[in-house]
C-alpha cells in the first residue's frame, strides 16, 4: 500500500500557466514546498515578482505547437505535468474567432502540452494533472467558450488516461469552482452576483488558490496511484445543491 506522502523531494514539476498568482503559481507553490524542482510558464515576457523569485520561467504561448513542442525538448525530465493555461472574458464570449481563440489556449493548449511532454512522462511514469472547471459541467451563459472548453478538458482526460495508461502515466484533473483569481476579478465587480455565489455555496465563501493546491499535491503522490481518468470537484460544496 502506498504512503499516504505528499513529499516531492527531487521530483520535477511543470506548470503551465502559472505567471499571474491564482492557481497555477499556487500549485507552484506547493510543489516547491514539497521539495520538488519547479518550472512555471505564462504568456507575458515576465513573471510577477513572487513567482520569478522561486522559479525558472518561460514564456510560452501554448496555441503554438512548435514553441510547446521546443520547451517541452528542453525539459530533460518530468515527473509532474500541470496544465493551467487558461482565458476568458465574461460576456465576449459569443463572437466566434474569439470563442476559437479560448478553445485554442484552454482546450488544445493542454493537449499541446500534454503531447509534447508524452515522452518525458512515460520515462519517469508521471502524472498530468488538468484544469477543468465546475463549469465543465453547468450551462455558462456568459462565458460559452470558456464551460465549452473546460468540458473538453475534461473528456479529453479521460481519453489521454485511457490512451496512457500503458505508458505508466496517470492523467487526472481537477473542477475548481468560484475562485478569488484575476481572472474572476470582472465578475466579482457584481456585487449580486458575489453574494449568489457565497449563497449557494455549502461552505458559505469564495475559494482562493490555494484551496486546490492539496487537491494537486494528492493527485500527483503515489496515495493517489490508482487514480487515472478522473475529474475531482473542488468548489465548496458548490455542485452538489
Amino acid at each position: 500500500m502506498p504512503a499516504a506522502s505528499f513529499a516531492f523531494e527531487g521530483a520535477a514539476v511543470v506548470v503551465i500557466g502559472a505567471s499571474r498568482g491564482g492557481i497555477g503559481a499556487a500549485i507552484a507553490h506547493g510543489f516547491a514546498d514539497a521539495g520538488a524542482k519547479v518550472q512555471i510558464t505564462g504568456a507575458e515576457p515576465e513573471p510577477m515578482p513572487e513567482e520569478a523569485e522561486r522559479f525558472a520561467y518561460a514564456q510560452l504561448d501554448v496555441t503554438d505547437t512548435d514553441a510547446v513542442r521546443d520547451f517541452a525538448d528542453r525539459v530533460p525530465r518530468l515527473d509532474v505535468l500541470v496544465n493551467c493555461a487558461a482565458i476568458t472574458q465574461r460576456g465576449a464570449e459569443m463572437d466566434p474567432a474569439f470563442f476559437a481563440h479560448v478553445l485554442d489556449v484552454n482546450l488544445t493548449g493542454s493537449f499541446r502540452c500534454a503531447e509534447a511532454f508524452h515522452p518525458a512522462l512515460m520515462a519517469a511514469s508521471g502524472s498530468v494533472i488538468n484544469i477543468a472547471s465546475m463549469y465543465a459541467r453547468f450551462g455558462s451563459p456568459r462565458n460559452p467558450a470558456y464551460g465549452s472548453s473546460k468540458a473538453g478538458v475534461e473528456q479529453l482526460t479521460k481519453s489521454l488516461a485511457i490512451a496512457w495508461a500503458p505508458d505508466g502515466i496517470r492523467v487526472n484533473a481537477l473542477a475548481p469552482g468560484f475562485i478569488e483569481t484575476e481572472q474572476s476579478a470582472r465578475a466579482r465587480q457584481d456585487p449580486a452576483f458575489v453574494a449568489g455565489v457565497e449563497a449557494r455555496t455549502p461552505a458559505g465563501r469564495w475559494g482562493q488558490p490555494g484551496d486546490i493546491t492539496g487537491v494537486a499535491l494528492f493527485l500527483a503522490s503515489p496515495a493517489a496511484g490508482f487514480m487515472t481518468g478522473t475529474c475531482l470537484p473542488v468548489d465548496g460544496g458548490y455542485s452538489v445543491v
